[in-house]
């Protein structure tokens, strides 16, 4: 016991010894200086009298309140000539605190601020003009909830007059039952002091992964002028609404808007970034205002019933239509939706709506973009396309601007929606990744990086228009304060390169499609000043999904990392998207062997040119990532030093009874023959495949040191699945040490969480492999 007056030893952290807190306070300044880069998530352009302005909405991580801030960036934008460009910058950028969402009118007159509600406060609604907030409408949780902002089901879309917007949010609460001491009670009271409290109800199925607790998406339309709300009436509960847009219409006909849905009266799998969910493009009158029905009569507004405009195609969504207002185009996953895969090689298509009247289930649809299965090389691998401009048209009105996966690079590309011509149109010279922006006109704002260069703006301008296959676009440097970082940053990526490899198949065999048995990719991020001799410590880095791909864009994390003084190697292994269909579909029913054949290869194909030192490998993945982080440390575990493993899948038939995506299990597990295999009632002869599969079959060989990164909140791979690994390792002597975000997902996207990740796995590489 010590005595009163003595001083006790301090007191550390847990989890940190004396050299480890060392080197948290270190990393932990260094990697502020990468988190505090700002983040470019949209821009819009508006048609001024001396020329555009621009408007770019900005996010950086607000670290204390773990929440992202958000900020826009007004810009004058002068084209000065063919090869110069001028972006005049407010002095400030503008906090947008509390906004869920913004989009501009279609003349860039209005702008709509959408504020979601917290706690039982209302949906607020504010009509922006150029200088002043017109109005403000303030929508009860008795109409709807939440505007949906997620980027999937979201939708929001001004009619061409500027009259009325349509919106997804979700249905209103469903009334519960209502008990007393007594028991239940009849009468509905609104008195929350009554001695009474609120029942369950009845458990309804959701969305999975990110929509815990929200409720299903619905369509709603508000009046501008007099706040009006109307939901979209003949919908019902068997289909989950988004993607909502206006049809354009001629004088005097009804409007209608045109949709995305999802069946919903089945089991709901998991959405998040599964693409194999069957879709199709709805066509459903706009509701009338109380007044239109009063003048038009009851009978204007009795056929409410949606016409299935996509019957023949099991996938459709993003849907715009041509400036003319004569085609419907819209993006397809139905390689996905018809192979289980939940991401795989996308379509494009359209309709004809040059019709009067009503829209019919009959229409054809045009294949513009078909499904690439085996890409020759350097041509085009096929459609990789995730999200879509409100506006993505040129001015010849049939040409749309997409970004899109090619390779390990992201690019822009024009389609002629007429011809179906692709163009790669972002230079082709290029190994940076390119994401487009905004459309000014027939100009191109766009935002490029490289795994070394923080991301700039970029300004394209069509400079010939001989032929559609002749044009060729001129790339210029913006100036901006946007790409601005720390000294220190600038200095560290400036000592760094980075290749993209491509590495030969190893396990070519008869039965082999020609797509599957060339080469893959990898990107190699190294000091430049590294010799033959002397090698900094690998990392390789593995992606999840399985069905993604790792882009040779900037990544902050992983930017911190590399400033560290280690190699990164970034597989895109077989399975990823952006080198055509066959690749995609050679991994289903050969995970754990294929793609982990693939990255050990890679590995191979670097120590043999002496850029790694094979004693100083380290491995780093997440989800599917994860997978393979923790089969190779079982496979192979005299390759690894060190491994880390954010929310693995390590055991399928742990994961596939809790997961809210148990298809992917059986997709990924059983290839073709998932689909026909998938029930709710896994057998025994399935639970045994699943674990064959699985990671924790070699738990036996593994001794590498492994950090465990878990969220607790993890519907996709619940953590439970990572926990088992985990103690299985103790349980043999090996190093493990496991964190757990009590509230995060399965990203672990939230500021703090993303941040205390890294630093957790920069002080781990340091004590185990360098």
């Amino acid at each position: 016991m010590n005595n009163v007056g003595s001083s006790s030893p301090k007191e550390l952290p847990l989890g940190l010894d004396a050299s480890s807190e060392e080197e948290y306070s270190s990393q932990s300044s260094f990697l502020q200086d990468f988190t505090s880069i700002p983040t470019i998530d949209k821009a819009w352009t508006f048609t001024s009298d001396g020329g555009s302005q621009g408007m770019f909405s900005m996010s950086q991580p607000n670290l204390l309140a773990n929440k992202k801030r958000r900020y826009i960036l007004p810009c004058q934008i002068s084209k000065e000539s063919t090869s110069a460009v001028s972006f005049k910058w407010a002095a400030f950028p503008i906090e947008m605190s509390n906004v869920s969402m913004m989009i501009p009118s279609p003349s860039g007159s209005k702008l709509l601020v959408v504020k979601n509600p917290e706690n039982d406060s209302p949906t607020k609604f504010e009509i922006w003009g150029r200088s002043l907030v017109e109005k403000e409408f303030c929508v009860p949780a008795s109409v709807h909830g939440s505007v949906y902002s997620d980027g999937w089901f979201e939708g929001i879309s001004w009619n061409n007059d500027e009259t009325l917007i349509a919106y997804v949010a979700e249905e209103p609460a469903p009334s519960k039952p209502t008990f007393t001491t007594f028991g239940y009670k009849k009468e509905t009271s609104t008195d929350k002091d009554s001695g009474s409290w609120k029942g369950q109800g009845d458990w309804e199925e959701e969305w999975g992964e990110t929509y815990a607790g929200k409720r299903q998406p619905a369509l709603f339309v508000i009046d501008v002028n007099s706040g009006e709300v109307c939901p979209v009436e003949g919908i019902g509960k068997s289909l989950s609404v988004g993607q909502v847009v206006w049809a354009p219409s001629s004088k005097g006909l009804q409007q209608y808007l045109v949709f995305v849905g999802w069946p919903s009266d089945t089991r709901k799998l998991g959405i998040k970034y599964c693409y194999n969910r069957p879709c199709a493009l709805y066509a459903v009158r706009a509701p009338l205002s109380k007044l239109e029905v009063h003048q038009s009569g009851t009978n204007a507004a009795n056929d409410v019933t949606p016409v299935m405009l996509t019957q023949s195609i099991s996938s459709a969504y993003f849907p715009r239509f041509s400036p003319d207002g004569k085609l419907l185009i819209f993006l397809s996953a139905r390689s996905s939706v018809d192979s289980w895969a939940h991401s795989a090689t996308g379509s494009l298509h359209s309709i004809d709506w040059s019709f009067s009247g009503k829209p019919t289930p009959d229409a054809k649809i045009v294949d513009v973009v078909s499904v690439v299965m085996c890409p020759e090389d350097g041509c085009f691998p096929g459609l990789y396309c995730f999200s879509v401009l409100s506006r993505p048209w040129l001015s010849d009105g049939h040409t749309m601007i997409l970004s899109s996966i090619w390779g390990s690079t992201q690019v822009i590309i024009s389609v002629n929606v007429i011809s179906g011509n692709v163009s790669r149109i972002s230079p082709g010279d290029s190994s940076f990744s390119w994401n487009l922006l905004a459309l000014d006109d027939d100009n191109i704002i766009a935002v490029c990086s490289s795994p070394v260069n923080v991301p700039a703006i970029k300004y394209g301008s069509l400079a010939r228009k001989a032929s559609a296959a002749e044009a060729s676009w001129s790339w210029l440097d913006v100036s901006s304060p946007i790409s601005s970082c720390s000294e220190k940053v600038t200095s560290l990526m400036s000592s760094r390169q980075f290749s993209i490899m491509r590495i030969p198949v190893r396990d070519i065999s008869d039965n082999l499609a020609k797509g599957a048995s060339k080469p893959y990719e990898a990107i190699f991020v190294s000091s430049k000043s590294q010799s033959r001799n002397i090698c900094d410590p690998l990392i390789v880095v593995l992606h999840g999904g399985p069905h993604s791909t790792s882009l040779s864009s900037f990544s902050k994390s992983l930017a911190f990392l590399s400033s560290l003084g280690y190699s990164l190697l970034i597989v895109n292994y077989r399975g990823s998207l952006g080198f055509g269909e066959e690749a995609v579909q050679s991994l289903p029913g050969k995970i754990g062997s294929q793609d982990v054949n693939d990255v050990l290869a890679a590995i191979d194909h670097v120590i043999e040119k002496g850029l790694a030192d094979p004693s100083k490998i380290a491995v780093l993945g997440g989800s599917h990532g994860g997978f393979l982080t923790t089969h190779l440390i079982g496979q192979a575990p005299e390759k690894f030093a060190a491994a880390v493993a954010r929310n693995p899948v390590c055991n399928l038939a742990l994961m596939v009874g809790t997961s809210d995506i148990p298809d992917w299990c059986y997709a990924e597990t059983f290839g073709d023959k998932g689909k026909s295999s998938f029930t709710e009632a896994t057998s025994a002869e399935h639970l045994d495949a699943f674990y064959r599969k699985s990671p924790i079959l070699h738990i036996s060989k593994v001794r590498t040191p492994t950090l465990f990164l878990l969220g607790a909140k993890d519907l996709r791979v619940p953590m439970s699945t990572g926990l088992q690994y985990a103690r299985a390792m103790k349980e043999k002597g090996v190093e493990v040490k496991v964190i757990v975000f009590p509230e995060d997902t399965h990203a672990l996207d939230s500021p703090q969480s993303d941040f205390e990740s890294f630093l957790n796995i920069g002080v781990w590489f340091k004590k185990y492999c360098k």
